[in-house]
């Protein structure tokens, strides 16, 4: 493949030219399982690149390598590219390698035909990505958070996403009959603004958090919610 504004070699379909400084994709979709992962790469509505890269699983101490190189070569495919955005499905211990990196925002997109709902999602408006500091991005008059270390990292973890504006901490409710130990958090249904509620549970306390998200409507609310959760559920953290 050539570039398309120069017409220089590239090393491989889909890669920015190094030549005249012109992406050639927009947008990678990977699709990851333990074994093997799809990088995808488009450009507007159009597949330029697709390859595979595999491995095989160890176990023990070696897994821990072996699961970094496989998300190194995965990472550095996506690298080559320097797409605007990256959508990701599939197994989550790849992907939490992956994501650890890479310095891009990992979209979560769920089930089968990966790279077709990112297709059909690429004409509806954009969100906004906030890339406001942890610190602007928490406030409201309740300042304490329960759960000790675990209750902030999920706070933490949630004010840190791309399309979310505040997170507001909410009164602490310890009357509840919840018996379970750890702390446990969850992103509530979208309301019709696309705004959400994050729950943390420490034993029988409860705290609702308001989070202000850049979604526009309901349907677009629930796709940062299971953003959200899934986040959570990476941080061992989701209830």
């Amino acid at each position: 493949m050539v570039c398309r504004q120069c017409a220089s070699s590239l090393d491989r379909p889909g890669d920015y030219c190094l030549v005249c400084h012109t992406p050639n994709a927009d947008t990678v979709v990977l699709e990851l399982a333990r074994e093997r992962a799809r990088v995808t790469a488009l450009l507007a509505e159009e597949v330029v690149a697709a390859r595979e890269i595999t491995t095989t699983p160890e176990s023990g101490e070696d897994e821990t390598v072996e699961l970094r190189n496989f998300a190194g070569l995965i990472a550095d495919d996506v690298r080559r590219k320097r797409p605007e955005e990256v959508y990701a499905t599939g197994d989550r211990s790849v992907l939490t390698a992956v994501r650890a990196q890479l310095h891009y925002s990992l979209y979560r997109i769920r089930g089968e035909g990966a790279v077709e709902a990112v297709i059909e999602r690429r004409g509806k408006p954009a969100l906004e990505v906030v890339t406001a500091p942890l610190s602007e991005k928490l406030g409201g008059s309740h300042t304490t958070l329960i759960g000790g270390r675990s209750g902030r990292e999920a706070v933490e973890t949630v004010a840190g996403h791309p399309h979310v504006k505040k997170l507001v901490p909410g009164p602490i409710d310890a009357s509840g009959g919840g018996s379970r130990s750890g702390v446990r958090a969850k992103a509530t249904r979208a309301d019709d603004n696309g705004n959400v509620r994050l729950l943390v549970r420490d034993g029988s306390s409860v705290q609702e958090n308001r989070i202000v998200t850049t979604a526009y409507d309901r349907d677009t609310g629930e796709r940062v919610r299971e953003d959200l959760n899934e986040a959570l559920q990476e941080a061992t953290l989701k209830e």
